[in-house]
């Protein structure tokens, strides 16, 4: 299928941008938590519902993806560096948790919902939803229930987290982080192209090498580094960082677009208690890995939170919690993941022989149109 004309194509853009913008500012300037990231998700997954044809172009979502993960290494002090001390045990205790969300979410999928056990683990594998899709196509399984089931569960994360932290009255402390460059100033400037041309150059590596979350994981790195040494004292201004909130709130509703609304409408039962569940398992891990460890738990919760690594790791800095933290957390629940996955699969099918069908099959009950 060819790809639509320029023109149309930056119609669709500017429409779903102006859309994103207004709901981001919707929720972002009465101060609403994570508001301009909320918003803009909130907003576009309507629009993408209402079949307005949402489009945000791959180009622009590597910027803003890069532009986050720079602000993300602002966050970075010697404090940051002597906390991880503490990390190797919570991020063994992740690797348990991980186990024992995608085996709790795969059982109730199978039983509560009668799902197949291919497609019940699929859906319930968190964070990894390329992984479990392409998984998916090979395997048979109905790949559209898998990914709506996957989506659904950021989509409430990514908003839900917000609200019941608002909630319950937890938020975190904006860090002090390095002064916004000023164009009266030529040595900020050169540090702030220094710290854009490191991390462009780090997240391409990154990319190319195929390391998870890679544009955003290299951007932070670099950052990072950049910050915790002291060679770079100067952060991105605000107004960059509200773009790059609004614009990958956007990237996170037009996975919506073209949605069959009636199958959404079955497997957003299906999705949000397939998230309790797993939330469940994640928070007894969470908070007892905060307790042991004398963490934060707002910081281990959102760590813990079976979501996107992206998503969960901007989902800390709009909430003025530890983004380094948690960006570390959500890598290394993506490796854990992506490890487990096949393991479970080869496993499944030398247990049950299941075959490999030849044409794609549905999960049955509430998970059918």
């Amino acid at each position: 299928m060819s790809s639509p004309p320029r023109r149309e194509v930056v119609r669709r853009l500017a429409e779903t941008l102006i859309i994103a913008a207004a709901g981001g500012a919707a929720l972002g300037i009465p101060g609403f938590p994570a508001g301009w990231l909320s918003g803009a998700i909130i907003a576009v997954t309507v629009a993408a519902l209402m079949r307005r044809p949402v489009l945000v172009p791959d180009w622009l979502a590597h910027i803003c993806i890069i532009t986050v993960g720079i602000s993300l290494g602002g966050a970075v002090t010697p404090e940051t560096l002597s906390r991880m001390a503490t990390w190797p045990a919570s991020l063994v205790a992740l690797s348990l948790a991980m186990v024992a969300v995608t085996v709790a979410v795969a059982t109730y999928l199978h039983y509560w919902h009668g799902w197949d056990p291919l497609a019940a683990l699929f859906a319930a594998a968190p964070g990894a939803l390329a992984q479990s899709l392409a998984l998916a196509a090979g395997s048979g399984t109905d790949i559209r229930s898998v990914a709506m089931v996957q989506a659904v569960r950021i989509l409430v994360l990514t908003v839900g987290l917000p609200i019941g932290f608002a909630a319950f009255g937890v938020s975190g402390v904006a860090p002090v982080r390095g002064t916004p460059a000023s164009l009266a100033s030529l040595s900020s400037l050169m540090e702030l192209g220094l710290l854009v041309a490191a991390a462009i150059a780090l997240a391409a590596l990154f990319y190319r090498l195929r390391i998870p979350g890679g544009l955003i994981v290299g951007a932070m790195t670099a950052s990072g580094i950049l910050h915790g040494i002291g060679l770079i004292r100067v952060s991105l201004p605000q107004a960059p960082a509200i773009a790059s909130f609004v614009v990958l709130g956007a990237i996170i509703g037009v996975r919506f677009a073209g949605a069959d609304v009636w199958l959404l409408r079955r497997l957003a039962v299906v999705g949000i208690g397939a998230l309790a569940v797993g939330m469940a398992v994640a928070g007894i891990f969470a908070v007892a890995t905060a307790t042991l460890l004398s963490l934060r738990i707002a910081d281990v919760v959102i760590a813990y939170a079976p979501g996107g690594l992206e998503a969960m790791t901007i989902l800390a800095f709009a909430l003025n919690l530890d983004p380094v933290y948690v960006g570390v957390h959500q890598t290394a629940r993506f490796i854990v993941i992506s490890l487990l996955v096949p393991v479970a699969v080869h496993t499944l099918r030398r247990r049950k022989r299941l075959p490999k069908p030849s044409t794609p099959t549905e999960p049955s009950d509430d998970a059918k149109p």
